[in-house]
Formats: C-alpha cells, structure tokens, sequence
C-alpha cells in the first residue's frame, strides 16, 4: 500500500523553523507512546535540539498532510567531522574509515513520525524516500530503539543494516544502529 498524502521536501533554511508549531505536538503524540514513553521534559529537548538542526546545512525535512492536519513528518542532516554519532557504541568496534565523517559522506536521519491514524499505509516508507531520494550522502544511518518492532522491521526492509547498540548520551536507553548505502538511480 502507498502513502496517498502529499509529501512536501523542504531544504531551504528558514522554512523548517516555520513548521515547528505543526511538527511539536505530532513529536509529542508519537513518541508518547511506548516503547518511548516520552514526556514534556523530553519534547522540550526536541525542540532545543530541531532549533539547531535545522540551521544546519544540508537538512532536509519532509512533510506528509492531510488536508490541513500534518500525518507525519521525517528529518535528517549530514554528519559533521566532529559528530560523536559513531561513539557509544557496546557491542562493536568501529573502525576509523568507518566513522569517517566530512559533512558530506553519511546523511543521519533524526526523525521520522507518523500519527496512529495514518499509519500501515505506506506513509513512513514515503516520507523516509523524501528524505533519501537524490540525497548526495554515500551512505544514511539512523538509531531506533530496538523494542520498537514495527519501526526495526521497517528499516531492515528499506535495507538497513545493524551497526551495533548505542547508548547516545549519558542516561539515555539503548539504540540499535543501523545504515545502508544511498541508491543509485
């Protein structure tokens, strides 16, 4: 099944700021329920964290509507040569090809939220092709938490592979690593 809601790509800075009003509560929605469990003071910190994203270059948001109600939204940016996104890890070591960063090689995508209503119709798939589709990285990378099955088993799909288990900052809960190359064509 196909996502049968318009997908707008925006990459031109400024307008991401523009759409945190719409963005905010589907954030909160979303990542309310479990396995996150997320809360106020968390949805606070997402807003801190998009503020700064979002200016920096190379980011791309994709929104998916439904008439004037926002179904979902997806971001990502570049990793910079000075990311700690490769660090963290428990149960590999990377090399330091691999962890490699220029600001251009590896795309990360930081989020990616569907509301209960619009899903299981091809939705996250759509607005994770947004994202991906003439994407000049080599390769994208994200973190998922690995009790959230549906979203694992999604991304293994899109041929994501797993890197290892992260814990990204000190009291956070594990993430599962994974990444695949940008296609060609």
């Amino acid at each position: 099944m196909t996502a049968a809601y318009p997908i707008t790509l925006i990459t031109d800075s400024g307008q991401p700021g523009k759409l945190l009003d719409d963005i905010a509560p589907v954030y909160e929605e979303v990542y309310a329920e479990p396995p996150y469990n997320e809360g106020p003071r968390d949805v606070a910190h997402f807003i801190d964290r998009y503020h700064h994203e979002q200016d920096i270059r190379g980011f791309r948001l994709a929104v998916a509507r439904h008439g004037q109600t926002l179904a979902g939204f997806a971001y990502g940016l570049p990793l910079s040569s000075s990311t700690a996104w490769w660090e963290g890890f428990s149960d590999t070591v990377l090399s330091e090809d691999f962890t490699r960063e220029d600001g251009h090689r590896t795309f990360v995508i930081m989020e990616l939220a569907v509301r209960i209503p619009y899903r299981r119709q091809g939705l996250g798939r759509a607005l994770h092709a947004s994202l991906v589709d003439r994407n000049p990285a080599e390769r994208i990378t994200l973190a998922v938490r690995p009790e959230a099955i549906g979203a694992t088993r999604l991304y293994a799909a899109l041929g994501y592979q797993v890197v290892g288990l992260t814990c990204p900052w000190e009291g956070a809960p594990t993430y599962q690593c994974m990444i695949r190359a940008v296609a060609i064509g």
